[in-house]
């Protein structure tokens, strides 16, 4: 069974794309023998281990992190990019949004980083899989748009606002925390995929790409699904899709609308915590711990919530006023209605059990 196992997972290695874990390994052997008892996952990654296929764990940071997928009701992406060099140098980008809840993905590939491709990815991804109520993001350049000046929000994220999709960034430079998404990068980026050595070109990249998200959509059952693939999961997904005529109805130069922003920061040895190229004072004895910033643009205030961990409620640290350096404005009739439909569609966020101004923000 040992040898098996290891020579399984050559074998996958083999074609140009494909997952190469141990839920496909146990797929494969599963197909080779049927009737035989099966390894569990947990077994055959200790085989590949021992047998030099993978590395060994990496330790595990067991403090407490309000991650977003338990804090909030509805529907949650998240969404990164990777980048991978061919031979030549050519560089290729690969944006990835993930829905949390069905694993579904959507992905474009470019060989460049920049704005536009972003938004344009984003818009195609909500045209075929949904607009999401919340939209999980770090602090990539590309998101944060690289402004130096305090409270300027750029293009991507009034994108993003305008449909209704409230976005949550997270810590600064902690990739631990976007796990989901961070694995579907290693997934693509490693040997399922962006280091056998096949590519000729970006065309072929982008060709042969093709073929790992068909796998990964179609066979691949992710734990979480209790035996449903990605694909199956989403088509019953209930989300608004953004139209044709709603996606040119959006303006080149977009407001600020009236929506909220979620930021997750570490407290600082001194009390601080980074908000939008801002440090903000809070009580040095949560020095260490995570706290929850919503800001709410149409009300110019934020909100800091601490909560030590989920057997907790959510505790009030600061409530202050907020204004951005543009003005706000009301969103646009045709996008309020997008924005009803996705509330319909999804709940707000927990905090809103402890929080009594937060169910209004589409209005």
């Amino acid at each position: 069974m040992r040898r098996l196992i290891v020579q399984t997972r050559k074998r996958l290695k083999t074609p140009p794309a494909g997952l190469i874990g141990a839920r496909a390994i146990r797929h494969e052997l599963r197909h080779l023998m049927p009737r035989r008892p099966l390894p569990s996952e947990i077994t055959i990654y200790r085989v590949l281990r021992q047998a030099g296929e993978l590395a060994s764990p990496c330790g595990v940071d067991t403090g407490y992190f309000p991650t977003p997928s338990e804090e909030v009701a509805g529907s949650l992406d998240a969404v990164d990019g990777t980048c991978r060099y061919l031979e030549g140098g050519t560089q290729v980008y690969a944006f990835h949004p993930l829905n949390l809840r069905t694993r579904a993905l959507h992905q474009t590939l470019a060989r460049t980083k920049e704005l536009s491709i972003a938004q344009t990815h984003l818009l195609d991804a909500w045209q075929r899989q949904g607009i999401p109520r919340f939209l999980q993001l770090d602090t990539d350049a590309v998101f944060w748009e690289g402004y130096k000046v305090a409270r300027v929000r750029g293009q991507f994220a009034r994108l993003c606002l305008s449909v209704g999709v409230e976005l949550i960034f997270l810590p600064f430079a902690e990739p631990q925390h976007h796990g989901q998404v961070e694995q579907l990068n290693g997934l693509w980026g490693g040997p399922a995929f962006g280091e056998r050595p096949h590519f000729g070109g970006f065309p072929q990249v982008c060709r042969l790409s093709l073929r790992f998200v068909e796998g990964y959509m179609h066979p691949y059952c992710p734990p979480a699904l209790h035996g449903k693939t990605p694909a199956q999961r989403q088509r019953t997904e209930p989300r608004p899709r953004l139209t044709g005529p709603l996606r040119r109805a959006l303006p080149p130069l977009l407001p600020i609308p009236a929506a909220r922003i979620h930021f997750i920061r570490h407290l600082q040895p001194d009390g601080t915590i980074p908000l939008l190229h801002e440090l903000w004072p809070l009580p040095k004895a949560l020095a260490g711990h995570e706290v929850w910033a919503p800001i709410t643009t149409h009300r110019h205030t934020l909100k800091v919530w601490f909560r030590r961990d989920l057997n907790h409620d959510w505790r009030l640290i600061t409530h202050v006023p907020y204004d951005f350096t543009d003005p706000v404005h009301k969103r646009q009739p045709l996008f309020t209605t997008l924005v009803t439909m996705s509330c319909h569609f999804s709940e707000l966020l927990c905090l809103g059990r402890h929080v009594s101004d937060v169910m209004t923000v589409h209005k």
